[in-house]
């Protein structure tokens, strides 16, 4: 039943397939406008790198003649952009996306007056505060909106990081689920790496049954980590237990790496020893200073 509900409502996924996307974006993105009626023509992406690499709407531009706004905040990788994308056609920023009065994609495309309020499609990736800066767009509602995720957090997990423009972690496909909805955008599709909105008034249109996000995403491939009675710390990725992957980096969290109690305290504390209270106190029990106190009065009080 939940596997039929799952086809039925991934239906976009099997339309997936690659011309510069990474995970099938580009047949999903595809089908989906074709969905749509009355498309404009426009759409918008950043950070758009040279303009095709891991592009979501490289292939827009080149198979359905798409007029697009290509903002990219690297100077060396703007001048490859520069040399992709016609600028007598395209829209083209050397200029960092940001979620401020004068850094979001709302101020930046202010004296912009060509491009539509509802292009086709908006793209956003740029490996950190994606949350933050979709958040901040209030002028433009794009039909469609593609947006990456931290694909390492499982469904169920609700994080995004803080409002920092140096960090890079991302937020969970979760929280991006409920930012939508509170945009008016409802999910549509998701890859490995990003999710497919399209704005409220157009859901209706493709049929899906059920887009709850444990519907349209597998995440037992996400790390998982939980305790065992005797406070061993386990992680574990699906069926692979004993470390997690840092994928971007390429090394591995291993289970020794992250052990709170020494191994001869790894035990259900109603068989602790003498010896062992004695040994989780001096290790632990300044962590829990209230409790040691209240422990030292009453022996103080008892002798």
């Amino acid at each position: 039943m939940l596997k039929h509900l799952q086809e039925e409502s991934r239906w976009l996924l099997k339309h997936a397939s690659n011309v510069t996307s990474q995970c099938g974006e580009d047949g999903i993105i595809s089908a989906a406008l074709d969905v749509l009626p009355d498309r404009n023509g426009w759409c918008i992406e950043f950070g758009a790198w040279d303009g095709r690499k891991y592009s979501n709407t490289c292939d827009l531009i080149t198979s359905r003649s798409y007029r697009g706004v290509f903002i990219e905040a690297d100077p060396y990788r703007f001048r490859d952009l520069q040399r992709n994308r016609d600028s007598s056609t395209h829209i083209l920023l050397n200029a960092f996306v940001g979620f401020g009065e004068s850094d979001s994609l709302d101020a930046l495309l202010a004296k912009h007056d060509v491009v539509p309020s509802d292009v086709d499609l908006l793209s956003i990736d740029i490996d950190g505060n994606d949350y933050y800066v979709w958040e901040a767009v209030h002028s433009y509602r794009p039909r469609l909106v593609i947006i990456e995720y931290n694909p390492t957090a499982g469904n169920s997990v609700h994080f995004v990081q803080p409002k920092d423009p140096c960090l890079c972690q991302g937020a969970s496909a979760a929280a991006l689920v409920k930012l939508g909805h509170r945009k008016g955008y409802e999910l549509i599709a998701t890859t490995e790496i990003n999710l497919l909105f399209v704005y409220e008034k157009y859901y209706p249109l493709f049929h899906i049954p059920d887009n709850s996000l444990s519907v349209m995403r597998d995440d037992a491939h996400c790390p998982q980590i939980f305790v065992g009675y005797d406070g061993h710390v386990f992680l574990g990725e699906a069926d692979n237990i004993g470390s997690i992957s840092l994928p971007w980096h390429g090394l591995k969290l291993r289970e020794s790496m992250v052990q709170v109690l020494p191994k001869r305290l790894e035990k259900f504390p109603a068989n602790y020893t003498r010896l062992d209270k004695f040994i989780y106190g001096c290790c632990f029990g300044f962590q829990r200073p209230k409790r040691l106190l209240r422990r030292l009065v009453g022996r103080s009080t008892n002798s």
